[in-house]
């Protein structure tokens, strides 16, 4: 192992983004709301992308009429990305989706999907007995319940699944201010704060009230 393997690098990991729907974002009844996840997701995709970071993104059941597409604000930023269309709620067992993830070639995966207790707990806890390190960013996913998005948190960490933050995750991806990807950053940085006081947020996610 190198000094730095306990901490993740812009250059191991892939990003999985998965069901970032209006039918699960109007159920979103955790601790953070529907208004600052899908800022925290437009957040890592452009961090991800400034980095050269491989994205996944996923749906569940809009060829099946089931569900609505990705929302706009999303897929608006990976408008080049195929969505991987699914019928499983556990991403991991869909064949297409298991594919993308193993052409990245990325060894540590960041999953980030709505909700929480289901979306993202299976491909996690699936993940994680494949033997594939996972992290999941807790203010980019949201449960339906206060209570199902903290069960679906424990159930990822007995898994052996880390939890962290979209700015926590970010900074760990470059941790050094003078590296390229550090100074890259800063137009990224600059452009969340500025979503966040469009959405009245920033003193909210100062204060470590993650409500919206």
């Amino acid at each position: 192992m190198t000094k730095s393997a306990g901490v993740w690098s812009f250059d191991e990991v892939a990003l999985l983004l998965m069901d970032y729907q209006p039918e699960m974002f109007k159920a979103v009844k955790s601790e953070t709301g529907p208004a600052l996840i899908e800022l925290n997701v437009r957040y890592l995709i452009r961090a991800a992308k400034a980095f050269g970071i491989p994205i996944v993104l996923s749906s569940v059941s809009v060829r099946s009429g089931v569900n609505s597409p990705t929302v706009s604000a999303i897929s608006d930023e990976l408008p080049d990305a195929e969505i991987i269309d699914r019928e499983t709620m556990n991403a991991w067992e869909d064949e297409a989706f298991r594919a993308a993830v193993e052409k990245t070639g990325r060894k540590r995966l960041i999953f980030c999907g709505l909700w929480t207790e289901i979306c993202v707990v299976y491909p996690v806890v699936s993940a994680r007995y494949d033997n594939h390190a996972s992290m999941f960013v807790v203010d980019a996913v949201g449960g339906t319940s206060a209570v199902a998005h903290e069960a679906g948190i424990n159930r990822m960490m007995q898994a052996g699944a880390i939890p962290n933050t979209a700015r926590a995750t970010i900074d760990e991806w470059f941790r050094n201010w003078q590296s390229p990807q550090g100074k890259m950053y800063h137009a990224v940085s600059a452009w969340y704060r500025t979503e966040l006081d469009k959405l009245g947020l920033s003193a909210t996610v100062a204060s470590g009230r993650v409500t919206s």
